[in-house]
């Protein structure tokens, strides 16, 4: 089960430490105990929307930013719950690129090209 209190503590925890910054420091700045603020960032705890908003201040980052982060996460979490409960996961869908006309605009005749796929294209697979 996916859990949205860890993913969220987790992209608490990511945030801070991207900014080389403690728990004392974000606890003090958001007004929170350290105690729970640890416990937010190990998804022991639910936050507050009230709450969220405090540590966003205190981490200098928009609430918005935040939950998009979350939000990417989530998808990324649902899509690796949904390949493990398959059998078969499907092999990635890569378009076919072939050689396509361009048409003449002023009565330049037609040229054929041909478009290549980059040599570095990887596939990313939910694990």
């Amino acid at each position: 089960m996916i859990l949205l209190r860890r993913l969220l503590g987790d992209v608490l925890r990511r945030q801070r430490q991207r900014q080389g910054r403690t728990l004392r420091e974000v606890s003090s700045s958001a007004r929170v105990s350290l105690g729970y603020l640890s416990e937010v960032e190990r998804g022991q705890k639910e936050a507050s929307s009230e709450l969220l908003s405090a540590i966003c201040d205190a981490l200098d980052v928009r609430m918005s930013e935040l939950m998009r982060e979350v939000s990417d996460e989530l998808a990324l979490a649902e899509l690796a719950a949904s390949a493990a409960a398959t059998d078969t996961v499907p092999a990635p869908v890569r378009p076919k690129l072939n050689s396509v006309s361009v048409a003449s605009l002023a009565g330049m005749p037609e040229e054929r090209v041909t478009i290549k796929p980059p040599a570095d294209v990887v596939d990313v697979v939910a694990a």
